[in-house]
């Protein structure tokens, strides 16, 4: 019974879709851009402008994960993501519904909302690390051809075969800005700094740009780029010392919901006691609730290290 009522509140939803003429990615991305701007007193934009007041977790997560998407160049699918993530905030509330654990509903409909987005922060975290990487290996062999030409659009022009995807485009941007648009290389410097959010890159970029009117300045330059060996073995330990713990949260997870069939298979009286009183479903919502939140926590703290002036 539940089941069909499900499909017929579904099935109403359709139906004022097409009655309205509205898409699926025109709601949502109305939705979200609702939820993000919202009016706001000035009290409340001064307490944020200050970091005197933080944004709340939804809308933060939601800014983050905007961020992650224009960084790595995915700004168009940003409406998808919230089109999945409205879509699994259906399910995962439909799903204890069915179950009939309505303390669940809640905790299950917020955490699966949450789930597109956390999937696009663990893939910055990869991003980030291919992008230091990279930069490592660009960085080196531009700022050696420098120091041996002290001339960044030859270094830069002679090394081009050797750099990769996406730090080789950025560089080949800096090319012809300074052969085609502007001859001043400062300028294009200054435009090259914005290319990359790396805070070692800029800081590279800066010196580089005092190294055009000083040039004794260019022993500057490699003590910088080491600063991105030091951040790849930080990183390197900061891996290997969370894997162990990660790994450990997985299996404990995956014996938290395992616990619920095998105690079906075991102990069919506990299971009932469970799945069908009112505490055994409050004490499912609350594991599910800590689950989530744990998620969260796992998520945020497995980010790469990143160096900051």
């Amino acid at each position: 019974m539940t089941f069909i009522q499900l499909l017929a509140c579904a099935g109403m939803i359709t139906g004022a879709f097409l009655l309205l003429g509205l898409k699926p990615m025109e709601f949502t991305d109305g939705l979200f851009g609702f939820l993000l701007h919202r009016k706001k007193s000035i009290r409340d934009e001064i307490n944020e402008t200050t970091r005197r007041k933080k944004p709340g977790v939804f809308r933060r997560t939601i800014a983050e994960a905007q961020d992650v998407l224009a960084m790595t160049g995915r700004s168009s699918r940003f409406s998808l993501i919230c089109a999945a993530s409205l879509l699994l905030f259906v399910v995962g509330g439909s799903i204890a519904i069915l179950i009939g654990n309505y303390f669940l509903a809640p905790v299950m409909a917020v955490g699966f909302l949450f789930l597109p987005f956390w999937y696009v922060q663990l893939t910055a975290s990869h991003y980030k690390k291919n992008i230091a990487a990279e930069l490592e290996t660009a960085l080196s062999i531009v700022t050696t051809a420098y120091l041996r030409s002290e001339d960044l659009l030859s270094a830069v022009e002679e090394n081009m075969a050797y750099l990769n995807p996406p730090v080789q485009s950025v560089f080949r941007d800096f090319i012809t800005q300074v052969k085609l648009v502007n001859p001043d290389v400062e300028a294009a410097i200054r435009s090259l700094r914005t290319k990359i959010d790396n805070e070692i890159f800029r800081e590279w970029c800066d010196a580089m740009c005092d190294c055009q009117h000083d040039r004794s300045l260019k022993t500057t330059l490699t003590p910088i780029v080491s600063k991105l060996s030091d951040t790849r073995t930080v990183n390197a330990e900061l891996e290997f010392m969370l894997a162990e713990p990660r790994k450990e949260f997985i299996i404990m997870v995956l014996f938290v919901v395992g616990n619920i069939p095998l105690m079906y298979m075991l102990n069919r009286e506990w299971y009932d006691t469970l799945m069908f009183t009112p505490l055994g479903q409050i004490i499912l919502a609350i594991t599910a609730a800590v689950v989530f939140v744990s998620t969260a926590f796992v998520i945020k703290l497995t980010k790469p290290i990143e160096f900051r002036r």
